[in-house]
């Protein structure tokens, strides 16, 4: 996966509204490849974490009802201009990627 994230922390006060597109298949298990006619293997995001300067914000477990490229936005309360806010996810195959940026 080439870019698997894009984010954008915008600050509010000492609120920031985090924004996040994830790019990923997150297949359901219950289509069809076109060509073969055989059911595509399940695959999605299980587990998605933030933390804001190594604390914990957001912990969430996703299932294969999330739709393809997922967008997630949030609000952080007590953040301030500079803070370091990181986001990992992790799918049912191993596979992580993360993101870090910084409110502002």
């Amino acid at each position: 996966m080439a870019d698997p994230m894009r984010i954008r922390v915008t600050l509010q006060g000492e609120v920031a509204d985090v924004k996040v597109l994830i790019f990923h298949p997150m297949e359901t298990g219950q289509r069809k490849d076109p060509v073969s006619g055989q059911l595509l293997p399940v695959h999605f995001i299980k587990n998605v974490a933030a933390t804001l300067n190594g604390r914990p914000v957001l912990q969430a477990q996703w299932s294969q009802a999330i739709s393809r490229n997922p967008f997630l936005n949030f609000r952080v309360r007590g953040a301030k201009a500079g803070d370091k806010l990181s986001i990992r996810w992790e799918d049912n195959l191993g596979e992580t990627a993360s993101i870090e940026a910084a409110v502002g």
